[in-house]
Formats: C-alpha cells, structure tokens, sequence
C-alpha cells in the first residue's frame, strides 16, 4: 500500500512539475515576472525563494500551480507606479499571454511522446502469429480466463506462463497451440501450471473439464485464453516515428472519449464508474508498475496525453478556459473583468475538486 502511494505520488510529482514547467519557462522567455512555483495547493508546507520566484510544496496532492504576476489583474489598476508594470502578464502581447497558457499542455504532449519513444526502445510486446518463427524471447502469457474455468479466480489475467507439468511429462515448448494440444493428451491427468505474476510466482494444479470450449463442448480444457507475446525492441530512429504515431493516436482517442463523456452527461448518461479518480489512478499505476517499466511509462504516457486535453477544455480555472477568456478580449478588444474572471475561475476550480471528491466515492466504494 505505501509503495503504491509513493509511487503515484512521484507520477503525479513529473506530470504536475513538466506541466507547470511550461507554464514556468515560457512566461519568464516572454518578460513576464513568475512570483511562484508551486507543486501541490495550499496550505503551504514548505518553499524557499531564488532570484524573483518563491517555489513552494503545498500539502494537496492533487495539482499545481504558477503565480505570474498580474495574471488576473485589469489594465492599470493600481500598478502605473510598480517598476515591474510592464511584466505583468496582462501587460504582454496577447500572443504571449496564449503562449504561456498553451504550455503547459505542450509539455505534457511533449511529455508523453518522449516516454513513448523510451517504451519503443526498451521494447514493446508485440503476439506472435500462431505459424510464424518464434523469437527468442517469446513467453507464453494468459489473457483471460474463461468463464468455469477451474482455475477460477487464482490465476490473475497478464500472468506469465514458465513451466507446465503432468506427471513426469513437462511441456518443452511454451506456445498456445503447444499447451492447448497437452493439455488435450492428458484429458483425466491433473496438470500443474506455474505463472509468474509482478514478482511473485505460484502453481497451481488442476484437473480439466468438459464443457469450457464453445465449439468443442466434449473436449476438456483447463479455461485459459492464451497468447505468445516477444518483446521487439526499435532503434532510436524507428522509435521516433512511432511514439509519433503512438501520441497522435492517443490524444484522438482521448479526445473522442472525452468528447463522448461530456455528450452522455449533458444528457443525464453519463456513467461515472468508468472515470477513475486519484485512487483508481494510483491502483492502475501500481498495476502498470507490476508489469515492468515499459508498461509503467506507456501508462504515465496516457495519463499525461488526458492532461493535456483536459486541460483544453473552455472551463473555468482550466488552461482552456483562460485561452476563452483572452480570446474574448481579443474579439470584444477590451480587458476582461479581474473581479468576475476571478468568480468564474474560483467557481470552477470549486466544481473540479466536488467532482474529484465526487470519482474519489466512486474509487472507494468499487473497493468495498
């Protein structure tokens, strides 16, 4: 439990940090004065001050932030006679206000692409065809377990098959075709299946039954669905144009997810079990982190390409929502009220932690 805590928290650590980062670099590269670099939101836990900029950890968890001075502020309220006037972020060309907005969802963009490119490289799993050369490095692994299986529930999905035993007989080869023929010959014998899940391994010894195989319903099988998986590594190059290829396709997807999402919850349909909160996040990175560190970074990948879009998306207190706002001043061409963008941005920064505490319950309760 406090791995998985640790370990989410140190993810959540990169994402906000890349993110703010960008938020960061660019407003200082545009002139404007950065006063603070927080991770985390307050209350403030500790923090030490370099140059103009105090950077501080907060204790919430869940985010962070960067204070640009005069980022909410009207045209010349009070600031004429402040030598650092001219740096305000409402003082700087429009142009430079959308860079530092957009930023920080190009780092996380950027973010992702490069853990791609690292996964491509270390090697990604790739199912070898039944028929083709099998590649040294082939393992044999479960995809599902089928419904009756006697195994039941003590083989978890994802597991790595390493030996099949019955009897004095072992199983030379370890492919799908080869296990499923074994088990076969011996319909009566009680087979012994070794797996290796994370870092623990466990066998289990089972007996087959008749009825698990739709097409087959007198053969005997033991109910596992399996595949030959090898690990095909790319050259830096290769590895490039794929994570290129492995971003765009994530961020469309997320996109049509979300775009989905918010369509079924405009009209009452949304279904909220399939959104996962901090919990649920910090399960499936424990989960991701169990399959090794190529799965680990593809997964922070995801979650840093559904930072990215969600915070595109015109809400309050969102890096959407602001670009709305100075898109607004640019149309209308006049400052938007400091008083009311502070309402709307203090109300929707409201409604994102009622609807994180509100998939937080849903975490919990899919616990129980």
């Amino acid at each position: 439990m406090i791995t998985t805590i640790v370990l989410f928290l140190a993810v959540l650590f990169v994402l906000v940090l890349v993110h703010e980062w960008g938020h960061y670099i660019v407003a200082k590269k545009t002139g404007m004065r950065v006063d603070e670099f927080g991770i985390g939101f307050p209350p403030r836990l500790f923090g030490f001050k370099k140059g103009e900029t105090e950077y501080t950890l907060n204790a919430l968890p869940l985010g962070g932030f960067v204070r640009i001075y005069g980022e909410a502020l009207v045209h010349g309220e009070g600031e004429e006679q402040d030598p650092d006037h001219d740096r305000a972020m409402w003082a700087r060309p429009k142009w430079a206000q959308a860079l530092v907005l957009v930023a920080g969802v190009f780092m996380n963009v950027v973010l992702a692409y490069f853990l791609y490119v690292a996964v491509f490289m270390m090697g990604v799993p790739v199912a070898v065809e039944e028929g083709a050369p099998i590649p040294d490095n082939a393992e044999l692994y479960i995809v599902s377990v089928l419904p009756g299986s006697p195994l039941g529930t003590d083989i978890t999905p994802g597991s790595r098959i390493t030996r099949v035993e019955a009897g004095e007989s072992t199983l030379d080869t370890l492919t799908p075709a080869a296990f499923s023929a074994f088990v076969t010959e011996r319909p009566e014998e009680a087979i012994s299946i070794t797996v290796l899940s994370g870092d623990t391994e466990q066998t289990k010894t089972v007996t087959p039954v008749a009825g698990l195989i739709e097409s087959d319903t007198q053969r005997k099988a033991v109910g596992l669905a399996l595949s030959l998986v090898a690990n095909e590594k790319q050259s830096f190059i290769a590895a490039l144009g794929s994570a290129a290829t492995a971003t765009w396709e994530g961020l469309t997807a997320i996109t049509a997810g979300l775009a989905m999402l918010i369509g079924n919850a405009v009209v009452g349909e949304a279904d909220l079990s399939q959104v996962a909160g901090p919990i649920g996040i910090a399960g499936m990175v424990s989960d991701a982190a169990a399959f090794g560190l190529t799965s680990l970074f593809a997964f922070v990948a995801i979650i840093s390409l559904n930072l990215a879009i969600i915070n595109l998306l015109p809400f309050p207190a969102l890096d959407g929502g602001r670009l709305l706002m100075l898109l607004g001043e640019v149309v209308f061409r006049r400052p938007a009220n400091a008083a009311w963008t502070h309402r709307l941005n203090a109300a929707g920064f409201i409604l994102l932690m009622a609807l994180m505490v509100l998939v937080t319950y849903g975490d919990i309760m899919r616990l129980l």
